[in-house]
């Protein structure tokens, strides 16, 4: 079999860089995704070290990187709690909803931009990055937290949200008619209600079918279902992460204990391959011209952001400085975002380019304003039932 040498290189200097990164952040206690995403920036094309050879393998990993991500985000709480959860915060959703697509919808009215082109803008502002969120909450220690529930259900119905909406840009984007756009809406909303609705249900049959006294039995059965599910979640146009994360709602009590300990490894290696994508994924020759208008919108947006999670949190009877993590929490934009412009960018020749700088500049600011916005120890009640789990 040959080794490809150049790959094996690039991957080689790519792991040793983020080790330095790493470990630079650690000593400063700073989550390192914004120095993978600037990494990402000087190695991708038009930056300082290029590497072409490892594009493929970024790619794939990024994509396994932020099921992971999920996955293990999930195996921190059970399903009946996080189902109650999403109850309560439902009005957190509607606020999310309305405070942050009226910006993106707003500044492509003044761009000029067509009605495809507004509603696209609108979504890219609208969703946070559920996987830069979950690698915050894990660096950060902010897992026990009494106000991540709320910041979880706010993610969660987010992205429950696109699976009803990249249906109906996608047909849209395509010339497709209002009743393809409305079929395609409605086949998504009731493929993703079946599945929690069956995981709440039959959830807790799962954790003994995958139950295996072996670590690597265990990881292969737990990771091979997870990536199953996700796959199955892309295909109904929901998101993978949704489905990564209700696997790992569904596993409880020691199954799920022994789950984390042996996919953490994995875990942190493609969350960094995952960040690092996010920047490889950015021009700085498309990124500084229209860094400026970026800049503002992302201004407004943290602001919207800040008020969604105040609002999130206060609902979980959250004190002033919890609110105030809510918030920061949910500042960061990324992966679908970059996806929503995927299915319009050629439609519009300024709107990539500005989506891509928007994304940049909060999935840097996002983390440094979370790690500033404080912390408190985890309540006693929740330590207990995440280690009850």
């Amino acid at each position: 079999m040959h080794t490809p040498v150049t790959l094996l290189l690039e991957l080689g200097i790519i792991l040793a860089a983020l080790s330095v990164l790493g470990a630079v952040a650690r000593r400063f206690t700073l989550s390192p995704v914004p120095l993978y995403l600037l990494a990402g920036l000087a190695l991708g094309e038009g930056g300082i070290a290029p590497v072409p050879a490892a594009g493929e393998f970024v790619e794939i990993g990024a994509a396994i990187g932020v099921v992971l991500l999920l996955l293990t985000l999930g195996l921190e709480f059970s399903l009946t709690e996080f189902t109650a959860s999403l109850r309560r915060h439902v009005p957190s959703a509607l606020v999310d909803l309305v405070l942050n697509a009226a910006p993106g919808a707003a500044a492509g009215w003044l761009l000029g931009l067509d009605g495809i082109g507004i509603l696209a803008l609108a979504g890219a502002t609208y969703i946070s990055s559920s996987g830069i969120v979950a690698r915050l909450l894990a660096d950060l220690h902010r897992l026990g937290n009494r106000e991540t529930p709320a910041v979880l259900s706010v993610l969660v119905m987010e992205d429950f949200a696109m699976a009803a909406y990249l249906p109906l840009l996608a047909v849209l984007a395509a010339g497709g008619p209002w009743w393809q756009a409305a079929l395609g809406v409605l086949a998504a909303i009731g493929a993703v209600l079946a599945a929690f609705t069956a995981s709440y249900r039959w959830g807790h049959h799962l954790g003994r079918l995958l139950s295996h006294p072996d670590a690597e039995q265990l990881i292969l059965r737990v990771l091979g279902l997870t990536l199953i599910v996700a796959a199955g979640a892309e295909l109904i146009h929901a998101s993978a992460a949704v489905g990564a994360f209700l696997v790992g709602l569904t596993l409880t009590g020691e199954t799920a204990k022994r789950s984390r300990a042996v996919l953490s490894p994995l875990r942190d290696l493609f969350a960094a391959v995952f960040f690092l994508a996010i920047g490889l994924s950015v021009s700085p020759d498309d990124l500084l011209p229209l860094l400026p208008a970026a800049l503002a919108l992302a201004a407004v947006t943290t602001a919207t952001k800040l008020v969604t999670g105040r609002y999130a949190a206060s609902r979980e009877q959250v004190g002033r400085r919890g609110q105030l993590r809510a918030g920061t929490a949910l500042i960061a934009r990324g992966e679908f975002s970059l996806v929503i412009i995927g299915l319009v960018g050629t439609m519009h020749d300024n709107l990539a380019p500005l989506v891509t700088a928007y994304v940049f500049v909060l999935a840097i600011t996002g983390p440094v304003l979370t790690r500033f916005s404080g912390a408190l120890p985890a309540t006693k009640a929740r330590r207990t039932a995440s280690i009850t789990k």
